[in-house]
C-alpha cells in the first residue's frame, strides 16, 4: 500500500489526532481517523466509492480484500468503513475465530454483528437506538398518514407488518420479536424488553419467561441468522441508514480449523456471497479479509471448487493495472519508501499537537524517519511488508513523545532500536529469529536422525 502523496487536512481536531496517536503508540489499526493516515488508496476511492453508492440505492456488494500480513488489510476496511459512515451506513467488524465466531454457525456470526453494530451517532452496540428509531419512524409516517393518538397503535402495527412482509416469509419470528419488545416497552416492562432484545440479536439463553412473553421460542439457528440479517436490514432501512458495511476479518484462520468444520466454513461463504448477489440483502456490502495462502491454498479457497469460481481474479499483470471492480481486490504492501512516506505523515501529525513543532521536525527530520524505518525492516529480517505495526509504535512511543517531552533527547544519540520477543506478533516474532539465527523455512532445520 503506497504512502505517497498525502491529502492530509489542513486542520485536524484534537480528539482525532489524539486517537489515531495512542492507537499507534500501542500498536494498533486506529478505530477512526484513518483518512488523516490513507494516502496511496486514491486507486480504489472511485470503484469503492461507486459501489457503496449503488448499496445506498439498494443494491448489495461482496468484496474480497487479499494480502499478506502487514499489508494494511485492518486498516484498509476500516478505511473503508469510515467512508461508508460518512453516507450513514451502520457498521460492524467481525473477527472470525475458530472459538469466539465460527464462520460456520451463522447464528453466532449474526450476534457478534449486533454486539459490534455501530452508527455515526452511537457506539456498539447499537441494536437498541436503531430499533427504538425505527419504531419512532413508524409513528412519524403513520400519524403523517393521518392517524389519530388512538389510532397509532394499529396504524404502527399494521406498517409493521407491511415493512417486514418480505423478512416475515423467511424469519416470522423477527417480526414477533420486535412486537414483544415494543408491548414491553408499552408496559414499561424494561427488563422483559432488554431480554426480548437481546434475543432479536442473537443472544443465547434468553429468559424463557421473556420469550414467552413476546411469543417466540428457542434460540436462533444457522439458517434463521440469515432472514434476522434480512430483517435488521429493513429496520436500518426504515430508521434513516442508507445500508449497511460488515467486514468479516481474518477469514484465513479457517485454514487452521478441523476439516470437517472448514468445509462446512467454506460452504457458509459460499452461500453467503450467493445471496448477496441473488439480491436478498439489499443495502448490504460485504467485505472479507484474507491472506494470499487463504485464497489460492488447497487448504482454503481452492478446497471448495464452488467458492473458487465465484472468488477467482487475474492477478497476473502487473498490480498497477488490478482492477478495483473485480470481487477480489489486493493491498500489495509496504515498501521502504512508503513506509518511511507513512512515518513523515505520522512525524508531522504528531509535531502539530506537540510543545515544540519545529524541534520535533528538525530532530526526527526525513532522514532520520527512514533509518528508523529501514532499522525496524531490518529487525524482522528485512520483511517490510510486515514491518509497519513496530515501526509506528517505535516511532511514536520511543522516539517522538521523547523528542517533545525531554528537550535534550536526541534519538540518534540516546536511542538505540530494540526490539524484545515479547512486544512481536507470532509472524514478527518468526521473522526476527531469522534474523538471529533461526531457520527461515522447514528446509534449514536439521534433524538428528
Amino acid at each position: 500500500m503506497s504512502t505517497t502523496g498525502s491529502k492530509r487536512p489542513a486542520q485536524v481536531s484534537a480528539a482525532r489526532r489524539r486517537t489515531v496517536i495512542d492507537a499507534l503508540r500501542r500498536g494498533a489499526v486506529p478505530e477512526s481517523g484513518l483518512d488523516l493516515l490513507a494516502t496511496g488508496l486514491d486507486r480504489f476511492e472511485a470503484a469503492l466509492d461507486a459501489e457503496l453508492d449503488a448499496v445506498a440505492s439498494g443494491g448489495s456488494v461482496f468484496k474480497a480484500v487479499r494480502g499478506e500480513y502487514g499489508s494494511g488489510k485492518t486498516f484498509f476496511t476500516r478505511w473503508l468503513g469510515e467512508r461508508a459512515k460518512r453516507r450513514n451506513f451502520a457498521v460492524a467488524e467481525i473477527q472470525i475465530s475458530e472459538n469466539e465466531t465460527p464462520l460456520h454457525k451463522l447464528e453466532t456470526v449474526y450476534r457478534r454483528l449486533t454486539e459490534r453494530l455501530t452508527t455515526s451517532s452511537f457506539p456498539p452496540s447499537a441494536l437498541r437506538p436503531v430499533v427504538d428509531a425505527w419504531f419512532y419512524a413508524l409513528e412519524e409516517d403513520a400519524l403523517a398518514a393521518g392517524a389519530t393518538e388512538e389510532e397509532l397503535p394499529g396504524e404502527v402495527e399494521k406498517l409493521l407488518v407491511a415493512r417486514l412482509a418480505e423478512v416475515s416469509r423467511h424469519a416470522p419470528s423477527f417480526a414477533t420479536a420486535l412486537r414483544g419488545y415494543r408491548a414491553a416497552l408499552a408496559d414499561s416492562d424494561e427488563a422483559t424488553a432488554a431480554a426480548v432484545l437481546a434475543w432479536l440479536g442473537g443472544q443465547p439463553h434468553v429468559a424463557a419467561s421473556a420469550r414467552r412473553s413476546a411469543g417466540v421460542r428457542g434460540d436462533l439457528d444457522h439458517f434463521g441468522a440469515l432472514g434476522f440479517l434480512q430483517g435488521l436490514l429493513t429496520v436500518l432501512r426504515d430508521s434513516g441508514h442508507t445500508g449497511l458495511f460488515v467486514v468479516l476479518d481474518e477469514v484465513e484462520t479457517l485454514q487452521r480449523v478441523r476439516s470437517d468444520a472448514r468445509d462446512k466454513a467454506l460452504n457458509a461463504l459460499r452461500q453467503l456471497i450467493d445471496e448477496v448477489h441473488s439480491g436478498r440483502f439489499p443495502g448490504l456490502y460485504l467485505v472479507i479479509t484474507g491472506t494470499p495462502a487463504f485464497y489460492d491454498g488447497q487448504q482454503g479457497v481452492q478446497r471448495l471448487a464452488p467458492l473458487a469460481q465465484r472468488l477467482a481474479t487475474d492477478f497476473t499483470t502487473d498490480p498497477r493495472f488490478d482492477n478495483p471492480r473485480a470481487v477480489q481486490i489486493r493491498l500489495p504492501g509496504f515498501t521502504h519508501e512508503s513506509l518511511m512516506g507513512l512515518g513523515v505523515t505520522i512525524r508531522d501529525l504528531y509535531a502539530d499537537a506537540a510543545t515544540s513543532p519545529e524541534r520535533v521536525r528538525t530532530v526526527v527530520d526525513d532522514a532520520y524517519v527512514a533509518d528508523l524505518a529501514r532499522a525496524v525492516g531490518g529487525a524482522l529480517g528485512g520483511k517490510v511488508g510486515v514491518a509497519p505495526r513496530l515501526f509506528l509504535k517505535k516511532l511514536v512511543g520511543d522516539v517522538l513523545d521523547r523528542v517533545d517531552q525531554f528537550d535534550d533527547f536526541d534519538p540518534r544519540q540516546h536511542y538505540k532500536l530494540t526490539v524484545a520477543s515479547s512486544e512481536l506478533t507470532d509472524v514478527e516474532r518468526n521473522l526476527a529469529a531469522t534474523v538471529n539465527g533461526g531457520s527461515a523455512s522447514a528446509d534449514d532445520i536439521d534433524l538428528e536422525l
